[in-house]
């Protein structure tokens, strides 16, 4: 699996785990370890990954963190984990500031198996921030911060680099942190700082309330402005699947032509795993970016480019009975009943090879019209 797919995997076991799980012990056996070795250390080997590491502070002995990571003998970082959904207080990260002085360490974690807060020492060398550079929510993965947490991996990690990443990584957050606070209730430094360039009167009290209503109304439009500008350029730029699809004529049907958006869906933890070991089983055959799914209340689809022409798989995980369903050439369905999600490693060749199909020169495949099946 590629990275961001490890922790998508582990994402909806957490979602499908976390109301089971109540200690601490558990919490790291279940969550923790497994974040671990997505991360790429070897959780069974002791030259990568140390649990109960002692510690030693001052004149207490036999202080313990939960995990330390190791390379070329020396501590890279410390993990202190808590029980799932357990309030990640500041008592719970001054416990974490202590064993950070006195080990080698320069990254330290604080967890509860799905909020995961990375902190150093941006501010005063061995020293923990008061403040994480980085927080991350594994019941909400965002794209967009995988490219920072894959420099702590076992095969990226760089010292030097994720210090220097980590400072302004640290003071963003901070910066959006306050930016969100000013939107809310805006401070009158906040309210002064703009009023002084568009109002050139006296800023008595009665002006800094005016502004201060203004100045919240004016951020709130900006932003919602913005958004919409987004949305709308999205929106007029037609897709590369729609201007790649012949449209179909007023007496067929072609599969997948129908609208299959539908109201109540529900994504399970279980139709999204098995949609990770399928884009897991055909990451040498096809890029993984290039496999979607897109969830109906009847059954959860997997395809190719995002496109209803290109049905890979259907998942049908609803009732007590799973199945599997394939389409062949005739777009003619079969479903194959499986007992558990394992079952699908059974399919790796079939799946193969209707992308194998999917990926042959346009002219070597025909549109097909069906009546009654859709994608």
């Amino acid at each position: 699996m590629d990275f961001i797919e490890k922790l998508q995997a582990l994402s909806a076991k957490i979602l499908k785990q976390k109301d089971m799980i109540q200690t601490e012990e558990a919490t790291k056996h279940a969550f923790v370890l497994p974040f671990i070795s997505a991360l790429g250390y070897d959780i069974s080997d002791p030259m990568d990954v140390v649990p109960e590491f002692t510690a030693d502070v001052g004149i207490k002995k036999g202080e313990k963190v939960d995990y330390a990571i190791m390379r070329d003998d020396k501590v890279i970082m410390l993990f202190e984990c808590k029980a799932v959904n357990v309030n990640l207080a500041d008592e719970h990260a001054s416990q974490l500031f202590r064993y950070f002085s006195v080990t080698d360490a320069r990254i330290a974690v604080l967890t509860d198996g799905i909020i995961y807060r990375f902190y150093s020492d941006i501010d005063e060398t061995n020293k923990m921030d008061s403040k994480p550079f980085m927080e991350l929510n594994m019941l909400d993965i965002q794209e967009h911060w995988v490219p920072d947490l894959k420099r702590l991996t076992k095969q990226s990690f760089n010292l030097d680099e994720i210090l220097s990443v980590a400072g302004e990584m640290k003071y963003t957050r901070e910066i959006k942190r306050i930016l969100g606070e000013e939107l809310n209730a805006p401070t009158e430094n906040f309210v002064r700082f703009f009023s002084k360039r568009v109002y050139n009167g006296m800023l008595t009290q009665s002006v800094r309330e005016m502004f201060t209503t203004i100045t919240k109304k004016a951020f709130t439009q900006f932003i919602n402005d913005t958004i919409n500008e987004r949305l709308r350029s999205a929106m007029t730029t037609p897709s590369q699947d729609t201007l790649a699809q012949p449209q179909p004529g007023p007496s067929s049907q072609v599969i997948g032509s129908e609208d299959e958006t539908e109201a109540g869906i529900v994504t399970t933890p279980e139709e999204l795993e098995g949609f990770y070991i399928v884009k897991a089983l055909l990451r040498q055959t096809v890029d993984s970016s290039r496999i979607v799914h897109r969830d109906t209340k009847g059954y959860f689809g997997i395809l190719l480019d995002d496109s209803n022409r290109k049905p890979i798989c259907r998942l049908y995980f609803s009732g007590k009975q799973k199945y599997i369903g394939f389409f062949d050439k005739e777009k003619k369905e079969e479903r194959i009943p499986i007992e558990r999600l394992d079952d699908l490693y059974k399919y790796t060749e079939r799946l193969k090879t209707i992308v194998a199909m999917y990926n042959k020169p346009v002219d070597h495949i025909t549109s097909t019209t069906v009546s009654d099946n859709r994608i």
